[in-house]
């Protein structure tokens, strides 16, 4: 008996070492595999910034170009789609036949670390109404930004019927071009890992997509704010004149009150379809004292609380023939005055405004099922 139990517990060792002398090789063989894809993949991203490795690793959608493949997709920089802030845009098409906006940028005068560290940052930024920066290209002396191509071009061309557009926005287009830009904006003041001011909106960087959905272009470099509370270095940055806040030119630091202020400037805009500085005969005065002065008539009507609102039907762009949403109408009034405060401190921020638009926007759906009110 105790023979038959002795001779069944070294089958069972037996078998317990066969099992190990096969799962090993096995268990080899797939550590070695495993080390070799990671040293493979390390080999492929050398010389690859480590903040581009890692995103291109999880998304593939940011990589890095060389300087002659950017000359052979945009032809030798021959299209150009227009000049930024911080260079010329250039039209490109990839080898996989996607089509691209290029920037050359110019005057950038920070270091290498600097550089790869805001276009770290940039290149996380992913939202529906900000043009997605997919690609960059850094041999030196060529410093270039590769972005999505938007197929309508920026909001000014048809807005203001510049370059022989015809198109016609109707209210509801402009009403949801206001609420993207104001959600993009809200976007980067205050859900980025690293608060990101623009500095420069205005219509010609608000591109419009196949289906006019708004993406706002053109964040250039140089507009990060810590959320430690650092601030941006004013000096270099260049606004836009008729959109820029008052203390701009003063002394105090830049911070995300400049955007509500430009944006206040083209919510005007996009109501009456025209530029602030077309909007009065004042050919000899300064844009900004007509928007002062715009901005006082238009707070001393909401103040009033008049059920007559003919003034605003009088301000709406007239191509619209009356055709537009009063309550919308008066709410993008009352939200542009406040943004356009001078005191910076009385301005809302972008989120209170996305909010307002969105509430607004249901309100209306709600009790008017699509017409107007």
């Amino acid at each position: 008996m105790d023979m038959l139990k002795s001779s069944q517990s070294d089958s069972k060792y037996l078998y317990f070492y066969g099992f190990l002398s096969a799962a090993f090789p096995a268990e080899v063989l797939f550590i070695v595999l495993g080390w070799f894809i990671l040293w493979r993949e390390r080999k492929e991203l050398r010389g690859v910034w480590p903040a581009e490795a890692g995103y291109e690793m999880i998304t593939n959608h940011f990589r890095r170009y060389t300087y002659r493949e950017l000359v052979r997709a945009t032809r030798k920089f021959k299209y150009e789609l227009g000049r930024g802030a911080s260079g010329i845009v250039y039209r490109g098409v990839l080898k996989d036949n996607r089509a691209v906006a290029v920037e050359k940028l110019e005057d950038i005068n920070q270091g290498e670390e600097e550089f790869r560290h805001e276009l770290s940052v940039i290149s996380r930024i992913n939202h529906m109404n900000l043009v997605r920066v997919c690609g960059f290209c850094s041999d030196a002396p060529h410093r270039i930004l590769v972005s999505e191509y938007v197929e309508n071009g920026s909001l000014d061309k048809i807005l203001f019927g510049t370059e022989g557009s015809e198109m016609l926005l109707d209210w509801k287009q402009r009403f949801l071009i206001a609420l993207g830009v104001a959600r993009g904006l809200a976007y980067l003041h205050h859900e980025c890992l690293e608060w990101v001011i623009h500095c420069d909106v205005k219509p010609e960087n608000i591109l419009l997509d196949e289906n006019l959905v708004p993406k706002i272009a053109d964040f250039g470099l140089a507009k990060l704010l810590n959320r430690g509370g650092s601030n941006i270095n004013g000096s270099r940055i260049q606004g836009t004149r008729g959109y820029i806040a008052p203390e701009w030119v003063s002394s105090l630091p830049i911070i995300a009150k400049v955007d509500v202020y430009s944006f206040g400037v083209v919510l005007l805009e996009l109501l009456n379809g025209a530029r602030v500085s077309d909007m009065e005969n004042s050919e000899d005065e300064e844009v900004e004292m007509v928007l002062g002065r715009m901005v006082r008539r238009l707070k001393e009507k909401l103040q009033l609380d008049d059920t007559e609102e003919s003034w605003i039907t009088d301000f709406v762009d007239p191509r619209l023939n009356e055709q537009y949403n009063k309550l919308q109408a008066k709410t993008m009034m009352k939200l542009a005055v406040s943004c356009l405060e001078e005191d910076r401190g009385r301005r809302p921020t972008m989120e209170d405004v996305a909010q307002i638009l969105v509430s607004v926007d249901e309100v209306s759906s709600a009790n008017a099922m699509g017409g107007f009110v």
